[in-house]
Parts: C-alpha cells; sequence; structure tokens
C-alpha cells in the first residue's frame, strides 16, 4: 500500500485498510515474527527461555503487561522494543492531538472535522516511533500530567467558556491513544495517582474534570516496577494491580557467559580502545565473575540487587585504566592485566548498596573482597585448587613459587609498569612459567605472562602469599613472614584496607 497516495478518508476506504485496535496490531505482528521464527526483542541477552517466552503469550494474549525486577534487568530496554511489534504506519485524521482514527473518531475536533469534510477529510500518517510514549512514575506527577487539564490559556486565545470541550489540554494518556504507554517505576507513583488509571486499564475511557465526556482509548500498557520499592518508596494499590493482566518476572543472566555477552553488547568503547587494547577473556570472566560474587556477599543488600550495569561501567574502566597505561609509557598496543583491576573500583562503589556490615568495611573495602573473590572462583576454571591439592597430598606445582617467596623475596607490580618491565619481572619468579606451561599449553607470550600474573593474584587469594596495595600497585610477600613482621612493617600499617585481613 502506497501511504503518499492516501491523502483522505476516501482513499482510504478506496484502499481496503481497516483499523485494528492497537492489541490486535502487536498480536497480529507478534504471529509474523513467531512464524518466522523471528524475535522482536532484538539485543535482549538471556531471557530466551523465560521473560520472552512470556512477554509473547501476555502479547498475544492481548494483555496489559507488568514488567517486575531488580535494578538493571533491562525492564525499560524490553519495554521499548515493542515499538518493533507495532504496523510501520497508520493512518490518523489531520490535526488531530490524540491520533484519531478516521474510522472510528474520538475527539470532538476529529467528529467535527469528519462531520464537515466526510470523505475529503485530510489524514496524515503516523510513524510507529511516535506510538511510543515512556513516563518515569516520579512524587511530583500529577493527574493533570497524565489525564489532562482544562487550559486556561487556551479558553482565553480562543474565547471560549470553560463549559466547552475544546479548552481541555489532554495529557500523556489521551495522547497515547492507538499506541503504547510505559509507566517507568509504578511503586513511587502517589496512590490516589494509581487510582486516576482504574477506568482506563478496566473500562478503557477516561474523563476530565467535570466533562461529561468519554473517551475509549484505545493502549497499550507496559509497567515497570523494582519489588525492593514496594517497601522502601512505595507500593502498587491492589486494584491497579489487579487491572495489570500479565506480571512478568525478569532476572540478572544465569551465567557469566551470559552476563559477558551483555557487557560486549552494552560497553561503549572507541574505535582506539577496541584497537590497541587487547582484553583477554581471562579478565572478562572476573568482571562478570564479580557481580555474581556481590549478589552472594553478606556485605551487599541482595533486596536492592546488582545492575548489570555494574559489568558493564567495570569493564570500560579496565580497558580505560588499560589504555592510561600504554599513553603513558607510549605504547602502541597493551593487554589488560589482572593489576588493572584497581580500576574498576570506582565502578564497583557507586553500583552496590551495602547492608550494615558493608558500610563497617567501606565501599571501596568491599569492592577489593569482591574483586579478589571473583579471582579466586575463576582460578580453579584455569589452574588447580592449591586448597585441594594439600587436601590430597598430592605434588605441589606451586612449591617452587612458594619457596621463592619464603626465603624473603618479594615482587612489586606497579601499575605504571611498561609491558616490558611487566614481564622481566614475572619472568624473574622461578617455577611460574612452568605452572602456566603445563596448565595452559596453548598460551601465547601475551596470554602466557597474564596467567603468570594471575597465578600470583590467586595465590594470595588462597593465603599462599600475602599481598599489600602499594600507592601504585601491589605488593606479594611470602605469608608467613608476613604474618611475625606484621606488628613492624610500617607500610602495612598504613594500608589499613589490606586483604591480608579477609
Amino acid at each position: 500500500m502506497d501511504i503518499t497516495k492516501i491523502k483522505t478518508i476516501g482513499d482510504l476506504k478506496k484502499s481496503g485498510y481497516k483499523t485494528l485496535t492497537v492489541k490486535e496490531e502487536l498480536r497480529k505482528n507478534m504471529i509474523e515474527f513467531l512464524k518466522k521464527d523471528k524475535n522482536p526483542f532484538d539485543g535482549i541477552i538471556g531471557y530466551d527461555d523465560t521473560v520472552i517466552p512470556e512477554l509473547q503469550t501476555a502479547i498475544l494474549s492481548r494483555h496489559n503487561i507488568i514488567l517486575l525486577g531488580l535494578r538493571g534487568q533491562a525492564k525499560t530496554r524490553v519495554a521499548r522494543l515493542f515499538i518493533n511489534l507495532l504496523d510501520e504506519y497508520i493512518p490518523i485524521v489531520e490535526g488531530s492531538e490524540i491520533n484519531d482514527d478516521p474510522f472510528n473518531p474520538i475527539s470532538k475536533f476529529a467528529k467535527d472535522t469528519i462531520r464537515e469534510f466526510g470523505d475529503e477529510t485530510k489524514i496524515s500518517w503516523v510513524h510507529r516511533s511516535e506510538r511510543y510514549t515512556e513516563k518515569l512514575a516520579t512524587p511530583d506527577v500529577t493527574v493533570a500530567d497524565l489525564i489532562g487539564d482544562v487550559d486556561p490559556i487556551k479558553a482565553a486565545s480562543l474565547k471560549l467558556p470553560y463549559s466547552d470541550e475544546r479548552v481541555i489540554h489532554f495529557g500523556l494518556v489521551p495522547r497515547s491513544h492507538r499506541g503504547i504507554f510505559v509507566i517507568n517505576e509504578l511503586p513511587d507513583l502517589q496512590a490516589r495517582i494509581q487510582v486516576a488509571l482504574f477506568n482506563i486499564l478496566q473500562e478503557s475511557d477516561i474523563q476530565i474534570r467535570g466533562f461529561k465526556i468519554r473517551l475509549p482509548l484505545d493502549i497499550q500498557f507496559v509497567f515497570t516496577a523494582n519489588p525492593e520499592d514496594y517497601t522502601n518508596r512505595g507500593s502498587i494499590v491492589t486494584p491497579l494491580k489487579d487491572r495489570i493482566d500479565s506480571q512478568i518476572l525478569t532476572h540478572y543472566p544465569k551465567s557469566t557467559f551470559v552476563s559477558q555477552k551483555i557487557t560486549e553488547q552494552e560497553a561503549q568503547l572507541t574505535k582506539e580502545q577496541k584497537e590497541k587494547i587487547i582484553v583477554p577473556d581471562l579478565l572478562k570472566q572476573i568482571i562478570e565473575q564479580i557481580a555474581f560474587e556481590a549478589r552472594e556477599s553478606e556485605y551487599v543488600d541482595e533486596k536492592s540487587g546488582v545492575s548489570a550495569r555494574l559489568t558493564i561501567s567495570a569493564f570500560e574502566n579496565l580497558v580505560s585504566y588499560a589504555e592510561r597505561r600504554r599513553i603513558l609509557n607510549h605504547e602502541s598496543k597493551t593487554t589488560a592485566r589482572v593489576n588493572d583491576l584497581v580500576g574498576v573500583i570506582p565502578a564497583i562503589t557507586g553500583k552496590i548498596e551495602l547492608v550494615y556490615e558493608g558500610e563497617q568495611e567501606g565501599p571501596a573495602k568491599v569492592a577489593q573482597i569482591l574483586i579478589g573473590k571473583a579471582i579466586r572462583s575463576v582460578f580453579e576454571q584455569y589452574f588447580p585448587n592449591p586448597e585441594q591439592i594439600k587436601k590430597k597430598q598430592a605434588q605441589n606445582p606451586y612449591s617452587a613459587i612458594i619457596s621463592w617467596f619464603s626465603k624473603g623475596n618479594s615482587v612489586d607490580l606497579l601499575s605504571s609498569m611498561s609491558d616490558k618491565e611487566y614481564s622481566n619481572v614475572l619472568r624473574s619468579i622461578p617455577g611460574l612459567q612452568k605452572v602456566v606451561d603445563e596448565f595452559q599449553p596453548d598460551a601465547d607470550e601475551n596470554m602466557t605472562l597474564l596467567f603468570m600474573e594471575f597465578i600470583i593474584f590467586g595465590l594470595s587469594e588462597f593465603s599462599l602469599l600475602s599481598k599489600f596495595r602499594l600507592e601504585n600497585g601491589m605488593q606479594f610477600k611470602d605469608m608467613l613472614s608476613s604474618m611475625f613482621n606484621i606488628n613492624s612493617d610500617d607500610d602495612f600499617q598504613e594500608d589499613g584496607d589490606s586483604d591480608f585481613f579477609k
């Protein structure tokens, strides 16, 4: 159908166009997507077997929907993708504020226009992108914002009495007629405002002030809410919740693999960063594991959740931290290091809600603990668990490394080290490369160095080496000598957040 040639209601009738309600339209297009085995919610990762089937079912049932889940679970992202299920264009009466259907007008303006011009009434075509409205629920939202009110300026300029329907200024909901209306964080909406939505959801109509008008609105409602908000900031009034047909629970990624795909998709890196900073999968795994550790941590409020934005920001910081080092050392390229994870601490501290015990430790210390636990968890995927070796009384592949440190040797891994200095320091530790060669024989030069560094960090997490935070890096020493010298080590005393205390 060539919409450029259809300019009046008469033309629309001749074309054979038939109007569908917005829910029927969504249903029709969902069926087409399913038949072609396509996904209208493209870019949403990790919901293929859970949330998306439930969404498809709700749309086929022509339901209003609420997406319920903790922060950072892509609720708003999902809601915005509903427009993929709308027809590309729909016709409206030209000049209508509320997208009046030419075949079924509901506003006084559209009815009067059609009464006057009949089949010669001009129509406009509205793109699906203009049929989506989103409102963040805040305590200052009013009924006038959502539904509408009398506009005294319009009354004065048109010289109309307040009893004339033409003085009405329509709110966001009527202006979403024949489209999708999303309210984010529904519990934040005051109870009296939620009550104003009852009629719209049940009877599909609204009333504005004292006007005796009925606007049978045609809207697909999508709401989002965080379960924590039910107790902290407000609640969804029961009658409103009862009128929302389908409640769909969202969730966090169930594996680091899925989480990593989300991070890589969403992280905003420059072309230069992508070309000059190599981030091995090992570090990507650790970044994702940090979020998993946070969700299980005794220091983090599990009800508040740990957003996927934590890993996205952490990944961006990791890349930028390595980039900063590359620039300072005038290197053309570099590979991110385990030591660069110190750069992700600011990305963690602002995205976790701490319980009392966490507040006592402090956000930065909790972030370091989470990074340490993530390293420990990932370590077992690449190298033998030192604790299991001890239990089984098997030959210890790390004995040469630990023995070297026990002789009073220490290693400083500084944040600003050039790639050459980094290599020299790691290769100075006897037995370190032998472990990598044995358990990761396929590692190239860069990965071999990264694994060597990873082993040092891993052994410290299993309490076989001590790790101290320096102003510009990390220092590793023998665990026993550190314990004996704890009271006389001034550097240690100044570093109150040493992981030794974990």
